[in-house]
């Protein structure tokens, strides 16, 4: 490993390189997992969309394929099954895991008491030293130019924010906008400890997304991704297509109509009773401004990017991305990609060095 791309990062999760890919539903399986970590990045495998059995044989066929190397587990702590999750994190010595909006405080204390490190992904500069309280080892800053779930702060304004309030006591990981090894150096330049990138794996030949959705990825230009609230209530960036356009026409009867729909659907994979999610959502809604119809959205929203990501049907689903997008025009694999990474890194910081010196 280059002493260059030597970090915080790298030494906290025992990656070789400081780059993460993150935890996409349907898109961060098994196979991406490990192919990103035997490249030399680290993976998050996205169980939020997986049961704990499926999570487990997960787990475990990736330990079989990339043996000593580390790896992560991302699931959202009020998930059904959240905390057999974690117990299988913890049986199988998971390196750490992720996390996003309502962690448990109980689930993050069990996950530090067992070793496990925990990395939660925040979208706002109040959120830093929040996370940190709450147990956060490592943190992953996305800027508003993120794909799926993101907030209005640019990358690097969100980057300066998160290193002015926590940088000296955790590593800082930036998200939003990178591609390629100048984002990389451009990121370590200013401050952080590497890079994590979801869209850019999803774009490899690695990534198990059909080659329908990826051509229609590829399609997209920088402003034809917008932020949008219509999925689940909540800013969502995502590749404008046919199903996004009528999210956004429908009202709060229709979107009510989709999720009791697709929560059906939902319930199927989860294993999660109507019952259940009806209660969970009414919670959610009555301490927030969103209605029933969001809340409910909000948690079955994966059956709709499943249409797209899973069944290969970009237009009948929804396509979570980043900006990044549209700067992306080709389909290499991980060992490529990062190896490319590396290189273009390596290359910048040394001309950064050679500059000081004249």
């Amino acid at each position: 490993m280059s002493k260059l791309l030597d970090t915080r990062l790298t030494r906290a999760l025992g990656c070789d390189v400081p780059v993460i890919q993150t935890a996409m539903g349907w898109v961060a399986t098994p196979s991406l997992v490990i192919a990103s970590v035997n490249a030399g990045a680290f993976g998050f495998l996205a169980a939020a969309v997986m049961t704990p059995d499926e999570c487990e044989r997960a787990v475990i066929q990736i330990k079989q394929a990339v043996g000593a190397r580390p790896f992560g587990v991302n699931f959202h702590s009020f998930q059904p099954g959240a905390e057999r999750i974690v117990d299988i994190c913890i049986d199988h010595g998971v390196r750490a895991v992720s996390y996003g909006r309502s962690p448990s405080t109980k689930l993050i204390e069990k996950l530090k008491g067992a070793g496990i490190l925990c990395v939660p992904t925040i979208g706002a500069g109040k959120h830093a030293q929040k996370a940190v309280d709450l147990g956060a080892d490592i943190i992953v800053c996305q800027g508003g130019e993120g794909g799926g779930h993101t907030g209005d702060t640019p990358t690097w304004l969100l980057l300066a924010q998160t290193l002015d309030a926590v940088g000296a006591d955790v590593p800082v990981a930036a998200a939003g906008g990178f591609r390629d090894g100048r984002g990389l150096a451009a990121a370590l330049a200013f401050g952080a400890d590497g890079i994590a990138m979801g869209t850019r794996f999803l774009l490899t030949s690695d990534s198990p997304t059909p080659e329908e959705t990826k051509a229609r990825y590829l399609q997209a230009s920088v402003t034809e991704i917008p932020v949008s609230t219509a999925l689940d209530g909540l800013p969502q960036r995502m590749v404008m297509n046919e199903t996004l356009a009528a999210l956004e026409q429908s009202g709060k009867l229709m979107m009510l109509v989709r999720a009791l729909k697709h929560g059906m659907a939902f319930r199927k994979v989860t294993g999660a009773s109507l019952t259940d999610m009806i209660k969970t959502a009414w919670a959610m809604a009555s301490k927030t401004d969103m209605t029933l119809g969001q809340t409910m959205m909000a948690g079955n929203a994966p059956m709709i990017i499943q249409k797209a990501m899973v069944d290969g049907k970009p237009d009948e689903g929804v396509l979570p991305s980043g900006q990044v997008a549209g700067l992306i025009d080709d389909l290499p694999d991980c060992a490529t990609l990062i190896n490319d990474i590396v290189t273009g890194a390596e290359a910048r910081l040394k001309a950064i060095g050679q500059t000081d010196a004249v």
